[in-house]
């Protein structure tokens, strides 16, 4: 009787602790799904630009330059429970003005630590470039760092490393990688001070540029963020400043 009470309580409490897991995986799921959504008049520019091919696949929103451009692309990674296609509007500023090839990630649970894909899964969406660029905004940033330390840059044609409002977690003092870190003067998320404090961990030559009246969320379009300051620029300001300084990197 003894034995047989224990089992049944036993039984009870797995199939409690197997109850708790369930609803904090369904918690888990729904959390991740609420996604900061992105403003649709200005993607939809982007998808009116002549000037612009967007195509969208299963992992990656991809921006061509209509006259074919020149063979270097970006792969960018978004932040952490941000529709990718927020950023559309600001980086098809140097997709149009420098012939760049961008390629947008579509992250797994809307967020990049959970993507298995690697980096030339991205790359393939976008065949014939033969010089790429990582980059991304915020935890994307932190993932893009990532990516760059990862194998033989050499094999993958992988030359910089771009970060939008983010720093890296990961050593890349020791690489030849061309590195870009924008900060944005009122980001109340990715402080300048956060971004200098980690600026060790970045080859010596890495450039940092602040956007003067920008915050963490001008980097794309997707409206106000929890936590974040405020900006003092609007979108189009926003997206001059970033195109200006992706253009000097790219080139």
């Amino acid at each position: 009787m003894t034995s047989s009470r224990a089992a049944r309580g036993f039984a009870r409490a797995a199939l409690a602790l197997l109850l708790v897991v369930v609803l904090a995986a369904v918690a888990f799921l729904v959390w991740a799904h609420m996604v900061m959504p992105g403003d649709r008049d200005r993607a939809l520019e982007v998808w009116r630009n002549d000037d612009v091919v967007v195509t969208s696949t299963d992992q990656s929103i991809v921006l061509s330059p209509k006259s074919g451009g020149i063979t270097t692309g970006l792969v960018f990674i978004p932040g952490a429970k941000v529709d990718p296609y927020s950023y559309m509007f600001t980086l098809s500023g140097v997709v149009v003005e420098r012939g760049i090839t961008v390629v947008i990630t579509k992250p797994a649970l809307n967020l990049a630590f959970f993507d298995l894909h690697s980096f030339d899964d991205y790359a393939a969406d976008a065949p014939g470039i033969d010089r790429w660029f990582v980059g991304g905004h915020s935890l994307g940033g932190v993932r893009a760092c990532q990516l760059a330390g990862e194998g033989d840059s050499a094999d993958s044609n992988l030359v910089g490393l771009v970060l939008f409002g983010s720093y890296c977690a990961n050593d890349l003092s020791n690489t030849d990688l061309n590195v870009l870190s924008l900060a944005a003067s009122n980001d109340g998320l990715s402080s300048a001070n956060k971004i200098s404090d980690a600026a060790g961990l970045l080859p010596r030559d890495a450039r940092f540029i602040e956007l003067e009246g920008a915050n963490h969320a001008s980097f794309g379009d997707y409206g106000v963020q929890p936590g974040d300051g405020e900006a003092e620029i609007d979108s189009d300001a926003a997206r001059r400043l970033i195109t200006n300084a992706l253009s000097a990197i790219v080139d």
